[in-house]
């Protein structure tokens, strides 16, 4: 796993999931699996609050709950792209920050996951909410372990 500030505005994230490909693609754009890892650690994201259409033209909307103050984050984009299993852009409609999420066949049962957003809040790019990112991709990478055959997650430098 890896992350930079690749620009002023600009996040990447890269992780290697022992999965193939295409259940990661599923597991990332289907809402009976995001429910079980979207956001980070302290969240919850019950499905029926979760609306993933992967088309051009589509929708991913979901609600983090706080699990302990049941504060609600809603979420909003709208899908500029998709090529399943290979990639999907959206961008967030309450800030304007456009993610591409990259699913490369690493061969076997390996994906490489880069997660590339630009247009990044202020508030998004500080250290905290970093680390809360990257506990929603350890999550993704616990659930993925119950889905596949196989360890979890490697880290890339």
């Amino acid at each position: 796993m890896s992350n930079s500030a690749a620009g002023p505005a600009e996040l990447v994230f890269t992780r290697v999931f022992e999965a193939p490909r295409e259940l990661v693609f599923q597991c990332m754009t289907q809402p009976e699996h995001l429910t079980h890892f979207w956001g980070p650690a302290g969240t919850s994201a019950p499905v029926e609050h979760i609306t993933v259409d992967p088309r051009p033209g589509g929708v991913f909307e979901t609600v983090m709950i706080n699990d302990a103050d049941g504060s609600r984050y809603p979420h909003s984009g709208g899908l500029r792209r998709g090529r399943p299993p290979e990639r999907l852009v959206w961008t967030e409609a309450h800030s304007g920050m456009t993610v591409t999420v990259n699913f490369t066949d690493l061969g076997g049962t390996r994906t490489g996951v880069e997660i590339r957003q630009v247009n990044v809040p202020e508030f998004a790019r500080s250290p905290e909410a970093q680390a809360g990112f990257l506990t929603s991709l350890d999550r993704f990478a616990g659930y993925l372990a119950t889905r596949s055959a196989g360890p979890n997650t490697r880290r890339t430098p």
